[in-house]
């Protein structure tokens, strides 16, 4: 389809390029670049324009550059005009029984070989254009010259492109003076009749051959016949090609455009019409908007659904037109591929898209369920608490990171958090009945050491059920009379203190992880917290991640902290909202909390020691 393409960019050109002497100029520019780069002249086109730009010169001077330094054939003024090269595409581009009219002749051979030249450069495919040799009275064809040839052209000895420049065709076709092409070839010359030849038999191969008069001489282009390698490519990729001539009403469609239509090869190729009349009423303007579109000489790329019997089919239509010098219409290009199933694939996305959100809608309602976590700080007696919830990269599956902050009936506190492994149903119960379980014990006793001995048993027993169950807790008691807290960990990373600045994590006491031994035992721990204090209790998603080990993690939050430390003032949710869990595969649950100052019952507290005391 390039010289389709090539009419098309051409025709731009006369309207962009300003000046007649400006548009041929850009013209040969632009086919050089696109053989060179073996690119489409439309982008050819494009990319020249676009040198101009970031050059900030006029787009003829930078297409002077270009030519001076991609063709050595001489200067440009003497080429041909314009009106020549639209000529030359004309008569290239020229159908059955369309009689194209002698051109001017020409000045010279190496303009018009140029020019010549600078067209096939840009096509794909073989084609070629020949020079007569006549015979000793100037009458009768006795051979054929190649004097231009496109890069992709190959002759039966192998030789190709450029190396078949000035060599006689019966060198490479010596049968040919005799065979009835030949005939086919001087009638050509004699009548501008062009001609359509084939199928040929040359070796293994079938090709399809085109000629064309062409000034002085004969434009040729083949075309292998690989039908059966064709259709299979077709079939493979479900699409089809099309040609609407809308000079003569000719119609052509490949093997594969029935399939998609679902018509009988014997019924022919449908007109533009009758493909409209197939397309389901809702898409109809978005079809006649790109047939708008090709009209105005720009590629159009719609995908539209059509009715074939009782199904609907979605098809993408990708189409060119080919335009006269005057910019009328002569012949649209399509290719047309069948993507119904790639769209049932899109739509059957979308759903899955869909599903996964009301999944995760449905997930985080359950764990605000399971654990509501309050947005502003708890007010608690003697102290000011803050939680924050981080819930794994994929959030939407239930975590097992839980805490807990309520008061006790002798006016102390009761902190915890922890952490039940994985995530899922069962992970999330585990954590429910955990939670609940620490609200109830605490009733009989206070006593963080108990308490985690009674949520060990629990844990075992429900590790009965669930072979793989791993759980790990930290609990604080905290007395706002003493300005002590007590507390006891199982198998839990430290907490913090932040005092006066400076952050330490406490010495963990013994305590195995809950539910490995029946008979575990817990001991607490005590230590002062008052003044400006800050503790901060947490699970491992904070500070262990693949990437780098348990210390660096916690180096990093404590450097958070020893920075809040500067600020005491900083409301504890502020505190929070600064803190990013390591591991993105795991949750995160924080709680942070301060003595607060406004209970009379803390006033007279001394203040606590440094804070390498609780090491």
């Amino acid at each position: 389809m390039g010289g389709q393409v090539y009419a098309q960019a051409t025709s731009e050109l006369w309207s962009t390029a300003g000046s007649e002497p400006a548009r041929i100029v850009v013209a040969r520019a632009v086919g050089l670049l696109a053989g060179r780069a073996r690119c489409r002249l439309a982008d050819a086109h494009r990319h020249l324009m676009r040198m101009a730009s970031a050059q900030h010169r006029d787009v003829g001077e930078v297409a002077g550059r270009v030519i001076r330094l991609l063709d050595s054939a001489g200067a440009v003024d003497d080429r041909p005009g314009p009106e020549t090269v639209q000529r030359l595409v004309a008569v290239a581009l020229a159908g059955p029984g369309t009689v194209v009219p002698e051109p001017a002749p020409a000045t010279g051979p190496t303009p018009w070989l140029s020019i010549v030249q600078g067209v096939l450069d840009a096509l794909p495919g073989m084609a070629g254009y020949l020079t007569p040799v006549r015979g000793p009275d100037g009458t009768g064809l006795t051979d054929l010259v190649w004097a231009a040839v496109s890069p992709d052209a190959i002759s039966p000895d192998g030789r190709c492109g450029a190396e078949l420049l000035g060599l006689p065709v019966s060198r490479h076709y010596p049968d040919v003076l005799t065979a009835d092409r030949w005939q086919t070839y001087q009638r050509v010359l004699e009548t501008g009749e062009p001609a359509d030849i084939g199928p040929l038999h040359l070796g293994d191969a079938e090709f399809t051959v085109r000629a064309r008069a062409l000034g002085p001489g004969l434009l040729l282009s083949w075309d292998r016949r690989d039908a059966t390698d064709r259709s299979r490519v077709e079939r493979l990729a479900n699409l089809g090609w099309g040609e609407w001539n809308l000079v003569s009403g000719e119609i052509s469609w490949s093997p594969q455009m029935y399939r998609i239509y679902d018509r009988d090869p014997g019924l022919g190729p449908l007109s533009l019409d009758d493909g409209h009349a197939l397309t389901v009423v809702e898409d109809r303007p978005q079809l006649l908007s790109a047939l708008e579109f090709l009209h105005r000489g720009r590629r159009a790329d719609v995908v539209t659904r059509i009715r074939s019997g009782d199904r609907v089919k979605h098809l993408r239509i990708v189409c060119e037109a080919v335009r006269d010098g005057e910019g009328r219409t002569l012949r649209l290009y399509g290719i047309i591929q069948d993507v119904t199933e790639q769209q049932a694939g899109a739509e059957r996305l979308a759903e899955v898209e869909r599903d996964l959100a009301a999944e995760h809608e449905l997930a985080a309602r359950l764990q605000r369920i399971i654990l509501p976590v309050p947005t502003e700080a708890i007010d608690l007696p003697g102290l000011s608490a803050a939680v924050r919830y981080l819930p794994a990269g994929d959030d939407t599956a239930l975590g097992g990171d839980w805490y807990q902050a309520i008061p006790l009936p002798d006016d102390s506190v009761l902190l915890a958090v922890g952490d039940v492994a994985g995530h899922g149903t069962q992970a999330a119960t585990t954590m429910a009945q955990l939670r609940h379980a620490l609200r109830a014990l605490a009733v009989v006793t206070s006593d963080p050491g108990a308490l985690l001995g009674h949520l060990n048993r629990l844990t075992c027993d429900l590790e009965r059920d669930n072979p793989e169950l791993a759980a790990t807790a930290v609990i604080a008691r905290f007395d706002p009379i003493r300005g002590e807290l007590t507390w006891a960990q199982a198998g839990h990373p430290p907490p913090l203190v932040s005092r006066s600045g400076r952050t330490a994590p406490l010495h963990r006491p013994p305590g195995p992880m809950l539910g490995v031994l029946d008979d575990a035992a817990y001991t607490s721990a005590v230590t002062p917290f008052g003044g400006d204090d800050v503790l901060l209790l947490y699970t491992d998603g904070l500070v262990e991640s693949r990437r780098w080990g348990w210390d660096a993690g916690l180096d990093s939050v404590i450097t958070m902290m020893d920075a809040a430390g500067s600020a005491p003032e900083q409301p504890l949710t502020d505190l929070l909202g600064r803190l990013r869990r390591a591991n993105p595969d795991d949750d995160a649950c924080i709680l942070a909390v301060r003595p607060s100052m406004a209970d009379a019952r803390l006033a007279g507290l001394t203040p606590c020691p440094s804070a390498a005391s609780f090491r």
